[in-house]
């Protein structure tokens, strides 16, 4: 295609209708350019702060478990001078280890004579309970907490 010099009025207004467009079409592709650049930013800020909390977060919980350590040795030191206060001491820290998995969200589930639930009970084992309504839980095997894991149970079964 050629160029030639504009003859009349209305090639002049083509021109400039094209020239206009071609403008607008370049201001639009820097405005693209620029909304995806701050998206990128936008993206990696969120990741370097997501990566700061995490940190915040783990510092906070670490913070929270030394004392639970701290009690322990001091158990340990007591053990060879007085292994029964050490039984107490060491029941003392597990209660204050529960306190603390209750503070961050994850309560203990340890009940028996309650009804089966799937959400927070895992059913081991299935057994006669004369004395118990089917499907209560008759026996604990290991503590669940919110969150975490269920409860291992015994359930109650149906008499035959």
């Amino acid at each position: 295609m050629t160029w030639s010099m504009p003859n009349s009025p209305s090639d002049m207004s083509e021109q400039n209708d094209t020239q206009r467009l071609q403008e607008r079409i370049a201001e639009l592709d820097d405005l693209w350019k620029r909304a995806v650049a701050e998206q990128s930013n936008l993206a990696k800020r969120y990741a370097r702060d997501l990566e700061r909390i995490r940190e915040a977060e783990r510092a906070e919980v670490a913070g929270m478990i030394l004392p639970v350590i701290d009690n322990l040795e001091r158990a340990l030191e007591h053990a060879e001078s007085d292994p029964d206060a050490v039984i107490g001491g060491v029941r003392a820290v597990r209660d204050q280890a529960v306190g603390l998995l209750g503070k961050l969200g994850f309560a203990r589930d340890d009940e028996a004579g309650v009804e089966f639930d799937p959400v927070r009970h895992e059913a081991v084992a299935t057994v006669p309970a004369p004395d118990h309504a089917p499907g209560t839980v008759v026996q604990l095997l290991q503590p669940g907490y919110k969150g975490l894991r269920p409860a291992q149970v015994v359930v109650a079964a149906k008499a035959d």
